[in-house]
């Protein structure tokens, strides 16, 4: 993995990789957007992040989510700009191995698996979640947790296994019917209120602005994922012109999406007696202030499903960066290896969807529910994507300047982009009010030690051989 043969691999003449045994070509624009989208799982930022952002920013929630897709649109302008030089099933790994020394990228690498992972995983303890809700509230019955859990994933797994195209046509109708439902939901709540404006909230009334940062990172976490299409490069068609339009499209529309959501959340419940930091339904609730309470069932089960979907989408991305990993000899080999016939990379699904389980099946174990399992995976998985994002952001001069497209402009903002993700892992580290939190940023620099020790390792005995 010498920086000058990567180099020269990733600007090749037309810009694309190796298909790496993937079916080539087989997603269309919307297929690819999907992909991003269902990672992202805007619904369950909906359903759980949001009333945790509100219990620490209030009436400034609405705020703080723009500033969040503020600053997911800088990132998302670092990965477009790299997504029109290179296709690789390896996304922002690829982009920063081949352009930074290769520990840069193999720090990018172990950070970004660790991100799809822990989102996966976080959104199946979603589901799990919302399955308890809807049987309790059904059946007055708890599911159990750990069969929940295995059929979630194994059946995330097998579907990514099956074929890519099916998952990703899949993950988008699953996304579209759960997203128009809460639109619909939310449009027809201030008409139905009399309230076509919230000045409390316009003016910011009793917000704390002290509690921004730790509020900004909740808000981020909602973005993480947006960037997944990338990881489709080796199977989406013209790869370089619909790679770049689906992350900076999925940026725009899941930022007007979350602040549509903020402000409308906070506009109901306001009115409300539940607060919405405490109630565990929060659309199920606004559905009865806006008088079509079986609207709130049906969001509720859609939620459930697109955390399913979620699961699936990061199933699919984390397979192909191990797969992109294996093939640097980053990992064993066996993980490299596509089916002939589907075309994806069976034994690194089948790991990403096994290690998904394992995750969320210790915690149960340890009688965390399903929320803390979203929360506390989720925050973990926001270190890993923050490495990617700042490391890509980092290469990017350095690669445009390789092909002699050196723009001030681009320096400027990849600057800015650093400088932003640096404030929010501050801001993270601050934030971490627990034990269990404040203990993360450590489970996670011993991690990416441990996937760096292992790269010398392997390094010194291919070197030996």
């Amino acid at each position: 993995m010498e920086q000058s043969q990567s180099t020269g691999k990733l600007y090749s003449a037309d810009g694309a990789d190796a298909s790496y045994g993937l079916h080539a070509g087989v997603l269309g624009p919307v297929e690819t957007l999907a992909q991003s989208v269902s990672a992202m799982a805007p619904t369950t930022s909906a359903a759980l992040t949001i009333p945790l952002v509100f219990a620490l920013a209030g009436n400034a929630t609405w705020l703080v989510y723009l500033l969040a897709t503020g600053a997911t649109l800088l990132i998302g302008f670092c990965v477009s700009r790299f997504a029109r030089l290179s296709a690789s099933p390896g996304s922002l790994y690829t982009y920063t191995a081949n352009t930074l020394p290769p520990v840069f990228g193999v720090a990018a690498g172990w950070g970004l698996l660790l991100a799809y992972l822990g989102t996966g995983a976080s959104v199946a303890g979603g589901a799990l979640y919302y399955a308890t809700v809807l049987a309790q509230q059904f059946f007055h019955w708890a599911p159990p947790a750990l069969p929940t859990l295995a059929v979630v994933c194994a059946v995330a797994g097998f579907i990514a296994y099956r074929d890519v195209k099916l998952s990703a046509e899949l993950m988008l109708w699953i996304e579209a019917a759960s997203l128009t439902l809460i639109v619909i939901l939310l449009a027809s709540l201030p008409i139905h209120l009399h309230i076509p404006l919230d000045l409390d909230q316009l003016q910011l009334k009793g917000a704390s602005f002290s509690s921004l940062g730790p509020a900004m990172v909740l808000a981020i976490f909602s973005f993480a994922g947006f960037e997944s299409a990338t990881t489709l490069g080796g199977e989406a068609r013209e790869p370089l012109r619909t790679i770049p339009r689906a992350v900076i499209q999925c940026a725009l529309l899941a930022g007007v999406f979350f602040i549509l959501c903020s402000y409308s959340e906070v506009l109901g419940l306001s009115r409300a007696s539940s607060q919405l930091s405490a109630t565990t339904s929060p659309m199920h609730l606004l559905a009865g202030m806006a008088g079509i309470p079986p609207l709130g069932v049906a969001i509720d089960l859609g939620a459930l499903v697109s955390m399913f979907a979620g699961v699936l989408a990061c199933a699919t991305a984390a397979a192909r960066v191990l797969m992109r990993m294996a093939h640097e000899s980053l990992l064993p080999a066996a993980l490299q290896r596509t089916s002939k016939k589907h075309g994806t990379p069976g034994a690194a699904v089948i790991l990403s969807a096994t290690l998904m389980f394992v995750a969320t099946a210790a915690m149960a174990f340890r009688g965390s529910l399903g929320s803390e399992m979203y929360d506390v995976l989720g925050s973990l998985a926001v270190f890993g994507f923050l490495t990617a994002y700042a490391l890509v952001a980092v290469a990017l001069p350095f690669a445009r300047r390789t092909r002699g497209q050196h723009s001030h402009l681009v320096v400027a903002v990849s600057i800015l982009t650093v400088a932003v993700i640096t404030l929010i892992v501050v801001f993270d580290l601050q934030s971490s009010a627990d034990a269990v939190h404040a203990r993360l940023p450590y489970l996670y620099v011993a991690y990416l030690a441990a996937g760096l020790a292992l790269y010398f390792a392997r390094k010194k005995s291919i070197s030996a051989n």
